[in-house]
């Protein structure tokens, strides 16, 4: 290591002015900090209006990004679906109606929104509650009593819930929701304990909200001094038994953590008949789900989304992973006609090696949550480039990035990068920190950036502060 630190010295006294030379002189800092000199990093900053690469180090080694893989998925979702594209949900019926009453199946066809009911979205909808949307449409159809069956259709995606690289530590919190051509209510529910006495002791699950027909909860969570949710849910998409492990604070007499519910339909299909019933409206069959022959369907209402610009801007300030995994899938339904991970993620590959992408990267999921994705600093920047020289969609994907005390950039110091001075993805994981994004500096002109760091030792904060400084210098230098 310090062969190859003394190497690129060297190089950087030749080639760069003085004044680049602070940069590099600030980089070779935090490799020689204790935390990070055995760690991968990999960085590339270049001009954004030139091929200029003005600094770099290992910027072609592959690297896991954890969610600055939003970037290319985020990317190819504009470029596909559209800025101003609406995913769509239908409530139908097949039969007929006759005095008030329908002779058949009332049928809600999954579109793939990946925000329907989201909290993220609690705005949007004209209705407070947009079931009870549904269920007055209902209404004004005259329908009033249904002799026949609620049909779910959700064979817009395949059966694959969550992607097969997922972590088991993973897949039971709400973080790693899967997508579904059904989703609702963020794909999550609310588990709430009370932890009374001193640390150690075990904790009581109060409530858990929506209720989920089936769940069995074996709860193994104890209180703790430490102030923060250390509290984990395990439990396979497969089956309807989860496991709670870890702490939650002591001395709490309501304490309320997130798990993923992985068949959002049979809820949706719950709270809609609960709807449905407080309005006097009852259905004599059974949930049913299955695939609907559309010819047969009769339209009541279709329940449209935000725009895709709105949908993405949630995504890479928030770090969704179940919106990026479903805009996997709804590219594959554009392109392909079949809603699957793999045939999305072929696709996503195919466009950014046609737009010059170089080299080869492996992406397994859309939102960087697997550990087996991998990507260059490299190829980050070409992707940003291209985003904002040649992209028509520049302004809806810049507009999606969250800037300095915003988002997931909070740790960020808007003092020093003012406005929209910088604008950045950033991704985390355990031993794993990576941004990638855009960044004004004092000179005037912009350039695009990606910093990559995994299996590092220390904290979070510290790198951050690390980085911080970095694109301080930067700012400053260029």
């Amino acid at each position: 290591m310090k062969g190859r630190i003394f190497t690129v010295l060297i190089l950087f006294i030749h080639i760069f002015s003085p004044a680049q030379q602070n940069i590099e002189q600030v980089f070779q800092k935090l490799l020689t900090d204790s935390d990070y000199k055995n760690a991968t990093i990999g960085i590339q900053v270049s001009d954004l209006d030139s091929d200029e690469i003005l600094f770099n180090f290992d910027n072609n080694k592959l690297m896991i990004p954890a969610s600055t893989m939003k970037l290319v998925t985020s990317a190819v979702a504009l470029e596909v679906l559209g800025a101003d594209y609406r995913f769509t949900t239908k409530i139908g019926y097949t039969g007929n109606i006759n005095r008030n009453t329908l002779n058949g199946d009332l049928v809600v066809v999954g579109g793939g929104d990946p925000v329907l009911g989201s909290a993220h979205f609690k705005d949007f909808y004209e209705h407070p509650d947009f079931l009870d949307k549904w269920v007055q449409k209902i209404k004004d159809a005259g329908i009033q009593e249904i002799k026949g069956d609620l049909v779910l259709d959700v064979s817009l995606y395949d059966s694959e819930k969550i992607p097969p690289t997922w972590i088991w530590e993973d897949m039971g919190n709400y973080y790693g929701a899967g997508p579904s051509a059904l989703s609702v209510y963020d794909n999550m529910f609310r588990i709430t304990f009370s932890s009374q006495g001193k640390a150690g002791m075990p904790t009581q699950i109060v409530s858990t909200y929506p209720k989920i027909e089936g769940l069995e909860i074996q709860n193994e969570v104890l209180s703790s001094d430490e102030n923060r949710d250390l509290a984990f849910v395990f439990g396979s998409p497969l089956d309807n038994k989860r496991v709670i492990r870890g702490t939650i604070p002591k001395n709490r007499k309501s304490f309320t953590i997130k798990a993923s519910d992985q068949n959002p339909e049979k809820l949706m299909a719950a709270d809609f008949i609960s709807h449905l019933a407080k309005s006097g409206i009852f259905i004599s069959g059974e949930v049913k789900f299955k695939k609907v022959d559309r010819t047969e369907l009769q339209i009541v209402y279709i329940q449209e989304s935000p725009i895709l610009a709105e949908i993405v801007k949630v995504l890479n300030y928030k770090s969704v992973n179940l919106i990026a995994e479903h805009l996997v899938k709804q590219i594959a339904v554009k392109t392909t006609g079949e809603g699957s991970r793999e045939k999305g993620i072929a696709v996503i590959k195919h466009f950014w090696k046609s737009k010059g992408l170089e080299g080869q990267f492996f992406m397994e999921d859309g939102s960087g949550l697997s550990h087996f994705n991998a990507i260059s600093p490299k190829q980050f920047v070409s992707l940003l480039k291209y985003m904002h020289n040649q992209s028509k969609y520049s302004t809806a994907f810049f507009n999606s990035l969250p800037g300095a005390a915003n988002g997931t950039l909070y740790g960020f110091d808007a003092r020093v990068f003012e406005g929209n001075t910088l604008k950045a993805k950033s991704g985390s994981m355990t031993r794993v920190r990576c941004y990638a994004g855009y960044l004004k500096v004092d000179s005037g002109k912009t350039v695009a950036f990606s910093f990559m760091v995994n299996q590092f030792d220390g904290s979070h904060s510290k790198l951050i502060g690390k980085i911080q400084n970095l694109l301080e210098t930067v700012k400053t230098t260029f």
